[in-house]
């Protein structure tokens, strides 16, 4: 089972690199993000969380089929933004509301090396944009207001030291 990075470790805020080869290693690498964002009760689960700094993530929504996003590109937001609330399998057991574009255009390479274009809106579109973070460093607290970022960051910190 692979293990998924907290807050705290570096490399969650480093920039992932793009995957150069989809081959077999990667397919089955998918697989096991997927049980592991599964088990943790997760719908999203990107690269940089699990140690890997390369530029992919993976997704199940609801009852949609799990989905792998390689070296994917938002090409397009759309105006109109909305509040929800989100978590981290980084932050294990913390949310918070955020704001985000309320529907997204993507484009990425499947995990048989097809590339697609996906619109999405909803609760899909959120996840996609949240993975999307990951790979370039960035946590969903860095999108909330100092005051409450040090708020969830204190909350965190304190539930790991008991």
């Amino acid at each position: 089972m692979l293990k998924i990075l907290l807050l705290g470790n570096e490399t969650l805020k480093k920039t992932a690199e793009p995957v150069k080869d989809i081959d077999q290693d990667l397919r089955e690498y998918t697989q096991q993000m997927l049980r592991a964002m599964k088990s943790g009760r997760g719908i999203g689960l990107a690269a940089p969380q699990v140690g890997r700094l390369e530029r992919f993530f993976v997704c199940q929504v609801e009852d949609d089929e799990p989905r792998v996003f390689i070296n994917p590109e938002i090409i397009r937001t759309s105006p109109d933004e909305v509040i929800y609330e989100e978590g981290c399998l980084s932050i294990p057991n913390l949310w918070a509301n955020v704001k985000r574009p309320s529907a997204i255009s993507i484009q990425a390479w499947n995990e048989k090396g097809r590339p697609f274009t996906l619109d999405a809106e909803g609760i899909l579109a959120r996840v996609i944009q949240h993975e999307f973070d990951h790979l370039n460093g960035i946590l969903f607290v860095d999108r909330l207001s100092e005051t409450q970022r040090k708020r969830l960051i204190e909350q965190f910190e304190k539930r790991m030291r008991m």
